[in-house]
């Protein structure tokens, strides 16, 4: 527990900046050493997996099942997530391409101010997006990562193996229909670990602009699994 704690704060720190400000960061750490515990007990080194690997997932899952536990997201602003998830996937079907901040809010019936605004306020919502499109739940109910799912790594499940190989397929293809600009801040946020505040920094823009860009990016990338979800 001791050696590894740091991993919990490391997690917690990064969900941290985009959680109310009622949150507090402690709280997170103590919903993340649940995680960890689990990760120690349940652990198989003869895996060859990472232990690092293998918690973080975990201690993420943890934290965010206390935080949905405790309902902090206002019903209003998950109905409007989806509210911008269907107008998303309803302008892209009708202009070919990824619509512009200005015909989503006029497709919302939004003002440019009231569409930022609800940006700001579903970010708040949209913990560990991309995450979630890459976990699954074991019969506990915990949250794992797709590596974990191998029983034993030199007779994988062929099924398996395809499930994941579709999913990161159809991950890939959802991100490649991005925007430039969302593309490189999902780039630079979830595979080169920059800050909201780093990337602002990198690309000239205030941290607000780049937790906005986000968010539509996410709710895009959502949009666009529950679209192939249907056709399937």
């Amino acid at each position: 527990m001791v050696a590894y704690s740091p991993l919990v704060k490391y997690v917690a720190g990064r969900m941290i900046s985009g959680l109310p400000a009622h949150v507090e960061e402690a709280d997170l750490i103590s919903y993340g050493l649940i995680g960890l515990i689990s990760a120690i007990e349940r652990f198989e080194p003869e895996r060859e997996i990472k232990f690092e690997t293998y918690a973080i997932p975990r201690i993420r899952g943890a934290i965010i099942d206390e935080l949905r536990a405790m309902d902090w997201v206002p019903r209003s602003v998950r109905a409007r997530a989806r509210q911008i998830e269907r107008a998303n996937v309803k302008l892209e079907h009708r202009l070919q391409r990824p619509p512009t901040d200005e015909e989503m809010a006029l497709e919302l019936e939004m003002t440019m101010d009231e569409f930022q605004d609800a940006l700001i306020q579903i970010s708040n919502s949209t913990i560990a997006a991309l995450d979630e499109l890459w976990t699954v739940s074991d019969a506990s109910g915990d949250q794992v990562s797709l590596l974990d799912t191998l029983e034993d790594p030199k007779a994988p499940d062929p099924q398996r193996e395809a499930d994941a190989t579709d999913l990161k397929d159809r991950v890939a293809d959802a991100i490649a229909r991005l925007p430039e600009r969302e593309k490189l801040v999902i780039a630079l946020y979830y595979y080169e670990n920059l800050t909201l505040r780093e990337i602002g920094e990198v690309l000239g823009v205030t941290e607000s602009r780049i937790s906005q860009l986000h968010t539509k990016a996410v709710l895009r990338l959502r949009s666009h699994m529950s679209e192939e979800e249907l056709t399937d």
